[in-house]
C-alpha cells in the first residue's frame, strides 16, 4: 500500500509539473513531440492532437519534449541551406517554402523568447498551484496550526521573558509568523542568539526578548514554546489564504534546508531520493493507520504538498538541466535580443545532466544504505 501510494504522490507532483510546460507550449503555438511520466522502457503510450504521451517502468521523473528543442536552430539550418542555394539557382524556391515552413512548424527555438520563458517558468508554477490546491482541502477540511501559545516549559526561556499561555506569535527577528510550525522551524535553527518576539494579547501587540537555553541532552537551544496541536477551523477567506501561508512555508523551508545543505549544516544522510520518499510515506501511513482513512488521506496529502513545493524551488535553481539552468540561458538571449548558439547551450546541459545522474547514483546509495 505504501509503495502505491507513493507512486500515486510522485506521479499527480511529476504529471502537474510537466502538465504545466506542455499547456503553456501549446497555447503558444509550440509543438509538444512527447508527454512522458516516469524513465526507462515504455509501458503505454498513444497519440492525440500531435502528442505522444507515454507510460514508462520506473516512477522517478518525466519529461516534456518540444519540436525543435533538440539540435540546432533554424538560424543554423537557414545557414547551410543558403549555402545550397549559392550552388543551384533552382534549388531557391525549395529553400524558401522549407524555410518558411520550418518558421511555422511549433518548433520551441522558433518561439518568440517570452513564450519559451513561460513556457519554461510553468513547470514549477503548476507545482506552486497543485500544492495550494491540495492545501485548501487540507486547511478546509481540518483548519490550520495557528501560532498560539497553548503551554509554556517551566522555567523556558518564553516564560521568563513574559510570555503567557493563549499568546498569539505575530513574528520573530522581524519575520512574520502565521503558522505554529514555523515556530518550531525557527526554534529548531536557533543557535542560541536573542530572538526578538512580537506578539498579540487581548487584541493588543506586544514585544519581548527571549534568550533561548541550551538543552545538553537535546544538544540545541529551546525557546521553551509549546503548542500547535489544535487546529483551528477557517471561514473561505481564511482557507484561502491559510493555503497561502501553507504553501509559502513549505517553500520557504526548501530554501532554508537547501542554504543549509550549501553551508554543510545538512549531513549526507539528510538527504533523500524517491527511495527514501517511499520509505518516508510508509512510516507516514503506518503513523496515520491506527486513526483511519481520513486522517492517512490527510497526511499523505501534507507530504505531496511538501513534495511538490520542494520540486517546485529545485527547479527553478539556476543549474544545467534545470528548468532553471534553462531560463538562464533565455533571460541572456532577452537581454542580448540574440539566442546562446544552442551547440553551446547543449553542452553547458548535457554535463548538467551527467552531473544530475551522478548525484541521483549517490542519493540512491545513500538512501539504500539508511536502509540496510
Amino acid at each position: 500500500m505504501s509503495i502505491i501510494l507513493f507512486i500515486l504522490i510522485f506521479g499527480l507532483v511529476v504529471i502537474s509539473h510537466e502538465f504545466g510546460h506542455m499547456l503553456i507550449a501549446k497555447l503558444n503555438g509550440i509543438t509538444v513531440v512527447e508527454f512522458s511520466v516516469g524513465m526507462g522502457p515504455v509501458l503505454f503510450k498513444f497519440h492525440k492532437g500531435g502528442t505522444k504521451y507515454t507510460l514508462r517502468l520506473f516512477p522517478i521523473g518525466g519529461a516534456c519534449m518540444f519540436e525543435g528543442e533538440v539540435g540546432y536552430s533554424n538560424d543554423v539550418l537557414s545557414k547551410d541551406s543558403e549555402k545550397s542555394v549559392e550552388k543551384s539557382g533552382t534549388e531557391e524556391k525549395d529553400f524558401v517554402a522549407n524555410t518558411d515552413l520550418e518558421k511555422n512548424s511549433g518548433s520551441f527555438l522558433e518561439a518568440k523568447v517570452g513564450a519559451r520563458i513561460a513556457t519554461v517558468l510553468a513547470g514549477p508554477v503548476f507545482n506552486f498551484i497543485l500544492a495550494f490546491f491540495l492545501a485548501l482541502i487540507i486547511v478546509g477540511g481540518i483548519g490550520c496550526d495557528l501560532p498560539v501559545i497553548s503551554q509554556l516549559s517551566e522555567g523556558g526561556a518564553a516564560e521568563a521573558a513574559g510570555l503567557l499561555t493563549g499568546d498569539e506569535i505575530v513574528s520573530l527577528n522581524g519575520k512574520k509568523i502565521h503558522l505554529y510550525r514555523e515556530i518550531s522551524f525557527f526554534s529548531m535553527l536557533n543557535g542560541g542568539e536573542d530572538i526578538q518576539v512580537v506578539y498579540e494579547r487581548d487584541g493588543k501587540e506586544y514585544s519581548t526578548t527571549i534568550k533561548p537555553l541550551y538543552d545538553k541532552e537535546a544538544g540545541r537551544y529551546y525557546m521553551g514554546i509549546l503548542g500547535g496541536y489544535e487546529y483551528t477551523k477557517m471561514d473561505l477567506g481564511g482557507t484561502l489564504l491559510y493555503s497561502v501561508y501553507e504553501v509559502k512555508y513549505q517553500i520557504d523551508n526548501t530554501i532554508k534546508s537547501l542554504q543549509m545543505l550549501v553551508q554543510g549544516k545538512v549531513k549526507k544522510e539528510d538527504v533523500s531520493g524517491p527511495v527514501g520518499m517511499a520509505q518516508a510515506v510508509d512510516t507516514i501511513y503506518n503513523a496515520s493507520k491506527p486513526s483511519g482513512a481520513y486522517y492517512i488521506f490527510l497526511n499523505m496529502l501534507s507530504f505531496a504538498i511538501l513534495l511538490s513545493a520542494n520540486l517546485g524551488v529545485l527547479n527553478l535553481l539556476p543549474l544545467p538541466a534545470l528548468d532553471g539552468g534553462r531560463l538562464v540561458f533565455l533571460l541572456i538571449e532577452a537581454v542580448r535580443r540574440k539566442p546562446v548558439p544552442p551547440e553551446k547551450e547543449g553542452i553547458v546541459h548535457f554535463a548538467g545532466f551527467v552531473l544530475l545522474m551522478v548525484l541521483m547514483v549517490f542519493v540512491l546509495f545513500n538512501d539504500l544504505a539508511r536502509i540496510f
